[in-house]
């Protein structure tokens, strides 16, 4: 037998990133950056880290947090401050030091899922929050990635069972707080006025049936932090990045050595 060749998520990271340009794809952007907006609208802290696809993709712009990080797994020239070069399973930062950390089709696009989540729970502090989230398999999109050709943009990711995901969380010591679908959009490429207007009403509605393209789950670390002697949002507390931070096995760059711990 032919031993299985590795897949190059690398390459498939590039492919979606460049998918979210479509219509469809900015559709799908915005009714994340809806979805994250609504449910972090008020929520305040120290340090907010999104591991994702790209630094271009930001979400959850409305939440109050003194720093924003972003994790990028490709370097690329011109990056702004506040960008880490990474792997999502490799992520170079102090255990608990994170208040929220989103995880933006992370475990889709990457080789070994079960450690990004790993990774994600050991920067998260003690009842910091993680939202994951990933493309559903029980849904059109599950089918269409089944019957494709080509594993560019969506469709080269793995589609992990939204259960499975849960299961992980509760076993690294997370308590769920939700978990829906989202974004009932047939997956075919159309005008992005189209999109809109015609399915307008499931994606508001389509988190009652669980088929949408996409879950978000919520959840929250149950473990506890050590009380601290000074709030953790002062702004004495900011990582401090000179430029993208590379720390990806790809990238020739280091993490600094001056990020403070709490």
């Amino acid at each position: 037998m032919k031993a299985s060749v590795p897949v190059d998520y690398s390459r498939r990271h590039e492919s979606f990133e460049r998918w979210f340009q479509t219509p469809l794809g900015r559709s799908l952007l915005a009714s994340q950056r809806r979805v994250l907006d609504h449910s972090f609208e008020g929520l305040a802290g120290a340090r907010q880290l999104q591991v994702g696809l790209s630094h271009r993709l930001p979400l959850a712009s409305g939440a109050d947090f003194v720093q924003k990080i972003i994790t990028s797994p490709c370097w690329q020239p011109n990056m702004p401050d506040g960008v880490a070069v990474c792997d999502a399973d490799e992520l170079p930062f102090p255990g608990e030091c994170m208040d929220l950390v989103i995880l933006h089709h992370a475990a889709d696009f990457s080789p070994d899922p079960h450690q990004v989540l790993r990774e994600s729970a050991r920067v998260l502090r003690g009842e910091g929050r993680i939202a994951l989230i990933g493309f559903n398999p029980l849904s059109l999109w599950g089918i269409r990635r089944l019957v494709s050709r080509h594993q560019q943009g969506p469709w080269g990711g793995r589609f992990l069972m939204r259960s499975r995901m849960e299961d992980w969380l509760r076993l690294l010591g997370f308590h769920l707080e939700s978990s829906c679908t989202h974004f009932c959009t047939l997956p075919v490429q159309r005008a992005e006025g189209y999109t809109t207007r015609n399915h307008r009403l499931l994606n508001q509605n389509g988190h009652f049936v669980p088929v949408g393209a996409y879950y978000c789950i919520l959840a929250r670390k149950k473990t506890y932090s050590p009380i601290r002697t000074r709030a953790s949002w002062r702004k004495t507390k900011v990582m401090h990045f000179p430029g993208a931070v590379g720390a990806s096995r790809g990238c020739t760059n280091k993490a600094p050595d001056n990020i403070d711990k709490h």
